[in-house]
């Protein structure tokens, strides 16, 4: 008999249903402090739908898009669990909007944030005389 859709899931059942071993689970939970499984008695973890669909996610970017963990933890850290929890559920709508809603939401740097020109960059004489009295040697 098959679970309902909403049912809390074993460590064995999300384990096999993403074709992962439980070990790699523990230790995502390590990593990922997002996923955050019940724990009952024993110390036997439960998972929760969304935890499910947001370790597909993080599955589909570590192995099928080349991510490294640190990405990952980028990625969650910059847009939430929503970015990971639509790419799980392969609802592209929701990632394409996430996405549009982040360029939105970047705020345009300001004059000082700007990069600057190879001048700035270049070792040699300071534009500015330094003053004598920062260095305590005069007026």
């Amino acid at each position: 008999m098959d679970k309902s859709p909403d049912a809390f899931r074993t460590i064995s059942e999300v384990a096999e249903d993403l074709d992962l071993p439980q070990h790699v689970l523990r230790f995502w939970e390590t990593r990922f402090n997002q996923i955050k499984p019940m724990k009952r008695g024993g110390g036997r973890r439960y998972y929760r739908p969304q935890d499910v669909e947001l370790i597909k996610g993080i599955r589909h970017m570590l192995y099928d898009q080349g991510y490294t963990i640190k990405g990952v933890q980028k990625l969650l850290r910059e847009n939430g669990n929503h970015l990971l929890v639509a790419i799980g559920n392969g609802d592209m709508a929701a990632v394409e909007a996430i996405s549009q809603r982040r360029q939105a939401d970047q705020v345009p740097l300001t004059p000082a944030a700007q990069p600057r020109s190879m001048d700035d960059e270049l070792v040699g004489q300071p534009r500015v005389k330094p003053s004598r009295r920062f260095f305590g040697l005069g007026k």
